[in-house]
């Protein structure tokens, strides 16, 4: 009987220590995960501004892109121009992505840069279509608005 004890007594102890270390084996997959976790989120937390800034750069990127394309669009407006003149195909298609990138700068940023985009885009638009006083400069014209534009853009991003 007392060989049987000492069976049992070492079956219980060795049992006992792989009870002990699957805990342990468990606390530290446990504590190991909710660390991994904690990182992951904390990642996520710092990555969220960055995206969000590239998200917004975007547009803003686009607008400044196209605004350009429509002020070269006004430095060679002539004078008088048909529906079918390769000036006027173009100025059309880059006067309406210039719409279009207005309307999207609308909807990715605060009212100030809209309205300050809205105020450049309408400025080109005008001297796009109807060109200026002879002896004014297209650049000098624009550039009021432009550097407006700009700087409130600039403030919006941070």
């Amino acid at each position: 009987m007392t060989v049987m004890t000492g069976q049992v007594r070492v079956a219980v102890i060795s049992l006992g220590g792989a009870v002990v270390g699957g805990l342990l084996s468990y606390l530290v997959q446990h504590t190991t995960q909710r660390s991994a976790e904690r990182f992951e989120q904390q990642r996520r937390r710092i990555a969220l501004p960055e995206t969000r800034r590239a998200e917004r750069l975007a547009p803003l990127e686009r607008f400044i892109e196209v605004s350009a394309q429509a002020g070269r669009c006004a430095c060679t407006r002539p004078s008088q121009w048909e529906d079918t003149d390769e000036w006027y195909l173009t100025a059309r298609d880059v006067m309406y992505r210039l719409w279009v990138a207005d309307r999207l700068l609308r909807i990715h940023f605060p009212r100030p840069v809209h309205d300050a985009a809205h105020t450049h885009f309408l400025g080109l638009n005008r001297t796009v279509w109807h060109g200026l006083p002879d002896g004014e400069s297209v650049r000098d014209h624009l550039e009021g608005n432009r550097s407006a534009f700009l700087d409130t853009a600039r403030e919006a991003m941070g």
